[in-house]
């Protein structure tokens, strides 16, 4: 054999050896996945209900990983500035988040930071929806979800409601329902859902759109009027309170849904992994009870209905945004 035709099988030897180990290279990675500790970020402050899903999750993700899970909460533009740190961080499965819908909406209503929720990200599951729900004041005229449509269309933009902020997700799905039922709301945007509601139980506006878990406490005391929720199903804390299709306008649905992402270009077997992981910890007993005491439906998901989720979501905010001319900055 001469030294031409050995190079030549060396080489093709090697180039063999090299495509093999890339190809184990991700099985591979995943055995050894994790071996330190896992961060979820959490793009809103301590203490509410995004946190307290990664919180209670990440609790029990904690022993079915066999490391630690670290919550580390960076608030700012909705949620932009921790989105923008999970997209320019190394995509090795130790960096992951829990987002909601802002995800989707974001890229629209921020001019600065922008990114693609369909292609910047990977998904890994859906973690569980959270219904939107339209309150009045008790002493109010608006004593059903049937009034407010009687009175907005006798007076257009004659009712005021609050919402948690200029593009929040209860701002965006009244919009849309608003436009659903052929009314005009005056939205008055607070900086968070319990100012919103203070200004309701005080007079000066008539409703509110929050989430679910704002309002229950009120509710019970009779302090709030629950007019309906903004989901398919019923909220298993306030059974009594009609769904939007029961209240006469069926097809609609609008939830705050959290879910888990992690940075592009993640290994498959580091998505399933996490998936797995992810769905057996939703299924622990005392995370389902928390999350049911937070009014949320339980909704584990694989990666690519979570992809096809946050694409449909992306293209609904996407036209409702442009059409309503909504803008935060």
């Amino acid at each position: 054999m001469n030294n031409g035709i050995r190079s030549i099988l060396r080489a093709v030897a090697t180039a063999s050896a090299t495509a093999l180990a890339l190809g184990t290279a991700p099985a591979a990675l995943a055995q050894d996945y994790p071996n330190k500790p896992v961060k979820i970020l959490v793009g809103f402050a301590p203490g509410g209900a995004m946190d307290i899903v990664a919180r209670t999750v990440g609790q029990v993700l904690s022993k079915g990983l066999g490391q630690p899970v670290v919550i580390e909460n960076k608030p700012g533009a909705a949620s932009n500035i921790a989105i923008r740190q999970l997209i320019d961080t190394p995509a090795d499965g130790y960096t992951i988040m829990l987002v909601a819908n802002g995800l989707t909406a974001n890229p629209y209503l921020y001019t600065q930071q922008p990114f693609d929720p369909t292609r910047d990200v990977t998904p890994i599951t859906l973690v569980a929806r959270l219904p939107v729900v339209i309150a009045a004041n008790p002493k109010s005229e608006v004593t059903s979800l049937a009034k407010l449509v009687e009175i907005a269309k006798a007076k257009p933009g004659s009712l005021n409601y609050g919402s948690p902020g200029q593009g929040s997700t209860p701002h965006l799905a009244t919009e849309l329902f608003a436009r659903g039922a052929g009314i005009q709301l005056t939205h008055v945007p607070y900086k968070g859902g319990k100012p919103a509601i203070a200004d309701v139980l005080g007079g000066q506006i008539p409703l509110v759109a929050v989430n679910a878990v704002e309002v229950l406490p009120l509710k019970k005391d009779g302090k709030l009027r629950v007019l309906a929720a903004l989901s398919a199903q019923r909220v298993s804390t306030m059974p009594d309170v009609p769904t939007i299709a029961e209240s006469g306008y069926p097809g609609f649905e609008a939830n705050v849904w959290h879910a888990f992402i992690a940075p592009k270009g993640l290994p498959q077997p580091i998505v399933a992994k996490l998936n797995a992981e992810i769905h057996k910890a939703l299924a622990d007993p005392g995370v389902k009870e928390r999350l049911a005491n937070l009014g949320a439906e339980i909704a584990p998901s694989s990666p690519k209905e979570l992809a096809d989720l946050v694409r449909a979501e992306s293209e609904r905010y996407g036209k409702l945004i442009r059409e309503a001319h909504i803008q935060v900055n």
